[in-house]
């Protein structure tokens, strides 16, 4: 199933079947409605689920929006500085763990595109 406005499925794609209803919450609510609100650019929502996810200690939802926060402009020495600057207020070993997972998910990016 693909989504007639924004074409996002990764809901669909991570659970098919197995779990419908966060997969309509997450392709037609989360990624179709609310990143398309025009109230925050997508670069800002990006900027702002990273430090989400960083506080909580989510850093297996890290991968993608990393990656994610990059196809919305935000770059790779903008997200490293925001990890840094929240170590002061979300604690330090979250953010060791969210740079761990920017230096693979950049390291990453840089191998393919090379």
């Amino acid at each position: 199933m693909t989504d007639e406005t924004t074409g996002w499925t990764g809901g669909q794609r991570a659970f098919g079947d197995f779990a419908p209803g966060l997969v309509h919450y997450t392709d037609r609510v989360l990624f179709d409605e609310v990143w398309e609100r025009p109230e925050l650019s997508k670069r800002d929502r990006s900027l702002v689920t990273v430090a989400a996810l960083l506080a909580g200690g989510n850093s297996e939802q890290l991968t993608f929006h990393l990656d994610f926060a990059r196809k919305n402009g935000v770059t790779e020495q903008e997200l490293i500085e925001a990890v840094t600057h929240l170590a002061f207020y979300a604690g330090w070993p979250k953010a060791m763990s969210a740079m761990a997972v920017a230096k693979k998910v950049f390291t990453a990016g840089s191998a393919r595109e090379g």
